[in-house]
């Protein structure tokens, strides 16, 4: 008993954990979200919850979402004029904005680096520079969007788990 409601809140904090990481660039949001799926089947599943097949459909939504995130900003910012200067300022912007203004400093940040790295860096014009970083920040958005759906979707499985072993 006591080691099942250990096994539920260590599943619940790693859930946690992973939607923390689908902002925070450091962390693997949805593998670490999948991974306390992965232990709730190992270790906490009664009466048989979870199934194999449920796990392979999440972690092939896993695998895809998490491949997305590094193909949309990109893609994004390309279809909008952007280099790919702008993606990885977009991506060293975010980072700063994380570390001296959270949490509005990693939107921030994504846009000004896209900015700076097409205006300043290549000396773009200013209005097609403000379209390429619009383009890496709507990538920055979506991709992050599609991990947190997906994790906030497998926290919402885990929680239902827990409570159907109950």
């Amino acid at each position: 008993m006591l080691f099942e409601i250990f096994i539920d809140l260590i599943a619940v904090l790693v859930a946690v954990a992973g939607i923390v990481g689908c902002i925070i660039p450091a962390i693997p949001g949805p593998p670490l979200t999948y991974a306390s799926l992965l232990l709730l089947y190992l270790f906490n599943n009664p009466h048989n919850a979870i199934t194999g097949k449920f796990l392979i459909i999440w972690i092939a939504i896993t695998a895809a979402v998490t491949i997305l995130d590094y193909v949309v900003q990109p893609y994004f910012t390309k279809i909008t004029g952007g280099s790919k200067l702008a993606v990885r300022y977009s991506i060293a912007g975010m980072v700063a904005g994380m570390v001296f203004f959270p949490p509005f400093g990693i939107i921030a940040g994504s846009f000004i680096g896209a900015l700076i790295a097409e205006f300043i860096v290549n000396k773009k014009p200013l209005q097609n520079s403000l379209l390429a970083a619009f383009g890496a920040f709507l990538g920055f958005i979506f991709g992050t969007g599609l991990k947190l759906a997906a994790c906030g979707t497998m926290l919402y499985y885990v929680i239902r788990f827990i409570f159907a072993a109950a």
